[in-house]
């Protein structure tokens, strides 16, 4: 009887442990919330919802590896897929995100915003969000295919309006990755520079605003001339207290110009653009792959060009070089700060570029930003 009653008890221990677990593991599951739905709406203004944060994205320029670096020590560890076009990050850019990280090379291979969307290819990366430009999203039709694959799509935007569209797309990359505490955290340090210049210009009349050529990849072809309309950078030059010369007759983001109109404008302010994908033309060769001293050996030939010498910002030394991967990315930061000095030097004289660099590298990025990014011919 004593065994049997020792037996009776052990099998009652042993229930009503089995139930205190039980409790246990339900009060723990009611106690952590179901994960939430992750809400995000584009720059079209369309709205899609995730289940959960992606981890594959697909993304249809390379500048957006850049924008996720700021947010993602690791970038490459949330994508599926990119275009692989080397020549919008610069070919020194891109071996040090290579040697940083080496998934990198095992990323399929998309179209660029700059040519036609293949549905098939987006399908066959299986990404779980698809990121497309907005100068290069896909067609209606293309997009609801690539939703009835179960691959939902979003815009974003830092070329056409960047400082319209900038913010609203990196606080999308950043709650669609889960990094939304990373993309808050840059933009206050961005707001902040971006703040800071605005105040500087406080009083600014429309008379002092210097007429301003920024010439896009400048002398790459034989013909004259690239510039920003109404919009891309040209949304710069007017924030930083410039005048767009392209903005009055290019209706668009980007077009050209006529030599004739720009010898007629006069510019006071000359900017070329230009980087390692202008290697085998005349224009300007600029960025970490060169010296300072190739970048303005370079710039040099570029307002060699016929019609260049009589411009009022030849005459009065205000010729400058930029590397075009400082543009259509949240790195437009320090394009809006070395833009201010140069169109008004008497307003900007303290503001030190190098040292917003220099705090980008350490607050923000796991491979730094080298230079020489910008240059002045004198």
């Amino acid at each position: 009887m004593f065994h049997r009653n020792r037996a009776k008890t052990a099998v009652a221990r042993r229930l009503q442990a089995g139930w205190r677990a039980a409790l246990v593991l339900v009060f723990l599951a009611l106690a952590v919330p179901a994960q939430a739905q992750i809400a995000l709406k584009d720059v079209t203004g369309r709205e899609v919802t995730l289940a959960a944060p992606a981890k594959r994205l697909l993304i249809d320029d390379g500048r957006f590896l850049i924008a996720l670096a700021l947010i993602h020590r690791d970038p490459v560890s949330v994508l599926a897929a990119w275009p692989r076009d080397i020549n919008r990050i610069g070919t020194r850019t891109y071996e040090a995100y290579r040697a940083a990280f080496p998934a990198i090379d095992a990323l399929a291979k998309v179209a660029s915003s700059a040519g036609a969307v293949s549905i098939e290819q987006v399908v066959a990366a299986r990404p779980d969000l698809a990121v497309f430009s907005l100068g290069g999203q896909p067609s209606p039709e293309a997009r609801a295919r690539i939703e009835a694959a179960g691959i939902p799509v979003v815009v974003i935007d830092f070329f056409t309006h960047p400082l319209t569209h900038m913010e609203p797309s990196l606080l999308l990359l950043g709650a669609a990755t889960g990094a939304s505490a990373k993309a808050q955290e840059f933009l206050a340090f961005r707001r902040s520079h971006l703040d800071a210049v605005r105040d500087s210009l406080t009083g600014l009349t429309e008379s002092e605003r210097p007429r301003v050529f920024l010439e896009p990849h400048a002398a790459m072809t034989a013909d004259c001339c690239n510039s920003p309309g109404r919009g891309n950078v040209g949304d710069i030059i007017e924030a930083v207290g410039g005048a767009n010369i392209g903005a009055a007759v290019i209706p668009r983001a980007f077009g050209k110009l006529n030599l004739e109109y720009v010898i007629a404008q006069d510019p006071q302010v000359y900017i070329a653009t230009g980087g390692s994908h202008m290697e085998g033309t005349a224009g300007l060769l600029i960025g970490p792959e060169y010296s300072a001293a190739k970048a303005r050996e370079t710039l040099a030939r570029v307002v060699a060009r016929p019609g260049f010498a009589g411009f009022a910002a030849v005459r009065d030394h205000r010729v400058h070089g930029l590397s075009h991967q400082m543009l259509n990315s949240p790195l437009d930061l320090f394009t809006v700060e070395i833009l201010a000095k140069w169109i008004h030097p008497e307003r900007f004289g303290a503001l030190d570029v190098e040292r917003t660099v220099a705090q980008v590298n350490e607050r923000f990025l796991t491979v730094p930003v080298e230079g020489p990014n910008w240059v002045s011919l004198d």
